[in-house]
């Protein structure tokens, strides 16, 4: 009887295991059409560049309704990110706080695995802790006319 009981709990085990990599790759494909939204919204509008510390695409500075219409069309949050120095700090988006207020102007956590990567020119997906809220999450980095990254652009799912 033991025997049998433990078939079907390995069986189970088998049919769920395969279950999670479709489920992770759908997380994953709806944050890259998040990005492609949220890169095609403001690419449209020119080349970034960064004038009076302030992130612009063309002669559109950074705003709250390319990121507000990412989520109305692919949910989750979105972000516009402007670097300076070694920070990259959120110059358009709808992630809240803990308290529940805009968190425009602040910056990027250090801890996180997606610094590396955009100091580096290259995109990173994967996990994210924003505010103490996992996601499923897209960073691609902003380049200015010469190719130096300027900012970044960040979509996340909740998990």
């Amino acid at each position: 009887m033991w025997k049998s009981r433990r078939i079907l709990e390995i069986a189970a085990l088998t049919l769920l295991l395969i279950e999670i990599p479709p489920l992770a790759m759908a997380q994953t494909d709806n944050v890259k059409i998040s990005m492609s939204t949220l890169t095609a919204e403001l690419e449209q509008l020119r080349v970034p560049k960064i004038e009076d510390g302030e992130l612009y695409f063309g002669k559109t500075k950074a705003s709250e309704e390319a990121v507000d219409a990412v989520v109305k069309k692919q949910a989750g949050v979105a972000t516009v990110f402007r670097k300076t120095a070694d920070t990259y700090v959120r110059a358009a988006t709808t992630v809240k706080k803990i308290d529940g207020t805009s968190a425009v102007g602040t910056t990027l956590e250090a801890s996180s695995p997606a610094i590396a990567k955009l100091n580096e020119g290259e995109a990173y997906y994967g996990d994210a802790t924003i505010f103490g809220k996992a996601y499923d999450a897209g960073y691609e980095p902003i380049k200015d006319a010469t190719g130096t990254v300027i900012g970044a652009f960040f979509v996340g799912d909740p998990k």
